[in-house]
């Protein structure tokens, strides 16, 4: 790294930490990998581009390709015109993981979003006024617990 830091002062914990990663001799900091093991630049973001940078293929990762995000860009519902219809409209997405970490949108709709997602309870029952938009994320951890998060905007 090549950084060096000197202090008079007592060391405090950040002192501490700079003493520990610098050193004040001459020696070179150590790393975990030597340089000459380390992928050129532009082979490595290929690498992450393409796939995960290790084998999740196996199962002991179902828990990174249970994640599943919505997002609900919108989601209106009113009625209009003098016959009081229902005009309803929406755009959902949902993105997934695949085997090796591949991440991808495919179109889906109100009616596919879980339970736990809050907001369009009243979607499609005669027709209240709703405009909603959110990301929901939800997973099973690896010991299948449900777990979720949602924001709205």
């Amino acid at each position: 790294m090549g950084a060096t830091y000197e202090s008079d002062r007592p060391l405090d914990n950040a002192g501490r930490i700079f003493e520990a990663l610098y050193q004040t001799d001459s020696r070179r900091p150590h790393q975990s990998l030597p340089v000459d093991d380390l992928a050129p630049a532009d082979q490595t973001l290929q690498l992450v581009q393409d796939r995960a940078d290790i084998d999740i293929s196996g199962p002991e990762f179902n828990f990174a390709r249970s994640i599943r995000v919505f997002d609900v860009r919108y989601a209106r519902q009113h009625e209009s015109g003098r016959d009081g219809d229902c005009n309803r409209s929406a755009t959902v997405v949902l993105g997934t993981y695949g085997t090796q970490g591949d991440f991808s949108w495919q179109r889906s709709s109100i009616t596919a979003l879980p339970e736990a997602h809050a907001g369009l309870e009243r979607w499609g029952q005669n027709c209240p006024s709703i405009y909603h938009r959110s990301v929901f994320v939800d997973w099973r951890d690896y010991e299948g617990n449900y777990g979720f998060e949602q924001v709205n905007y």
